[in-house]
């Protein structure tokens, strides 16, 4: 847990800043035209929250991240032809999304995949979790297929900023792992708590205690449109 502080104070500089993190052939794909345009395929893969959960069981798939995030990319690029895949389940954690990865994630033809278990990982002892995140992220990699982290919505009764919150530690982690992979990551977490600090209403936020709503999920959007240079 020696790591969990320094990455906690730099969290938000993983937030996609000027250049867009994701690599320059994907964002000049999405510019390309008809007939030179093709198919640009978005897949989300983790738990309840891309799988469009918002008060069990009801599933609003229209007011989850993974459309809403599309629907922001498709506005910045009218002529591409993008295709979000949403390959999350409910109540799944990492360990789990990791023994699937090959078989329901990379068969997909992805041209980049976000991952998203933080909330559910808090079951798993941090070593399963950090292994099970290495372990998507090294097969990626091997199949030459760009991948970036999602860092947690927020939750109730979660301490903020506190170096035992395993949240937090969970979200650390993440941060870690990417770095020492060369992933970047789509900072949920850190604009959450942005807007928290601002003064808006955690309870706003959220359909029930661990699931965000529509305006919950529009903050993860625009976190992950940023990642494509749109803002």
């Amino acid at each position: 847990m020696k790591w969990l502080l320094p990455l906690l104070l730099t969290g938000c500089a993983i937030v996609p800043a000027q250049e867009p993190p994701l690599p320059a052939p994907l964002i000049a794909e999405l510019k390309k035209e008809w007939p030179k345009n093709r198919t640009v395929n978005l897949v989300f893969h983790g738990h309840s929250v891309p799988a469009g959960y918002h008060e069990t069981p009801e599933v609003k798939p229209f007011e989850s991240y993974p459309l809403m995030a599309m629907q922001r990319i498709q506005k910045a690029n009218p002529h591409a032809v993008i295709n979000a895949i949403v390959t999350a389940i409910g109540g799944e954690d990492s360990k789990k999304g990791a023994a699937r990865f090959k078989k329901d994630v990379l068969r997909m033809h992805p041209d980049v995949i976000f991952i998203d278990y933080a909330l559910n990982d808090r079951r798993l002892p941090e070593a399963e979790v950090e292994k099970a995140w290495r372990s998507m992220a090294k097969e990626a990699k091997a199949e030459g297929v760009p991948v970036v982290f999602v860092t947690p919505t927020g939750a109730r009764n979660v301490n903020y900023d506190a170096p035992d919150e395993p949240l937090e530690i969970r979200a650390a982690i993440i941060r870690k792992v990417a770095a020492e992979e060369g992933i970047p990551v789509a900072d949920v977490l850190a604009a959450w708590k942005a807007a928290l600090k601002k003064g808006v209403k955690q309870d706003s936020l959220l359909a029930q205690a661990n699931h965000p709503n529509k305006k919950g999920h529009e903050i993860a959007a625009k976190v992950i449109a940023g990642m494509f240079g749109v803002r």
